[in-house]
C-alpha cells in the first residue's frame, strides 16, 4: 500500500496543491493524489490545476477567509513556478 507521501512524490506536487484539489473537489487527499497525477500528464491538465486553485481562493475570499486566500495565492504561486510548461500562460 502506498501512503500519501510516496503518492505526493510520484505525482510532483506539494502537499498543498493537493489539499487544494481535495477541497475543491471534496474528496481524500490520496485521491485528490492519484487525481493530480492524471491531471499533469494530460493535455489540459496543468491548465485544470491552475482552475481548481483559482476557484479556490475565490471561495475563500467569498467566506471572509483572507488567511486561507494568502496561503492558496502561495499555492498558486508554487504551482506555476514549478510547472510553467503550461501554466504561467494564463497566470
Amino acid at each position: 500500500m502506498l501512503t500519501l507521501r510516496e503518492c505526493l512524490q510520484y505525482c510532483n506536487l506539494s502537499e498543498e496543491e493537493i489539499e487544494a484539489i481535495a477541497e475543491h473537489e471534496h474528496i481524500p487527499e490520496i485521491v485528490a493524489a492519484e487525481m493530480a497525477e492524471y491531471l499533469v500528464q494530460s493535455d489540459d491538465g496543468v491548465q485544470q490545476i491552475r482552475s481548481i486553485i483559482l476557484d479556490d481562493i475565490e471561495a475563500a475570499r467569498k467566506h471572509g477567509n483572507g488567511e486561507r486566500v494568502r496561503q492558496l495565492e502561495n499555492v498558486l504561486k508554487h504551482f506555476i513556478a514549478t510547472h510553467p510548461e503550461r501554466g504561467a500562460s494564463a497566470a
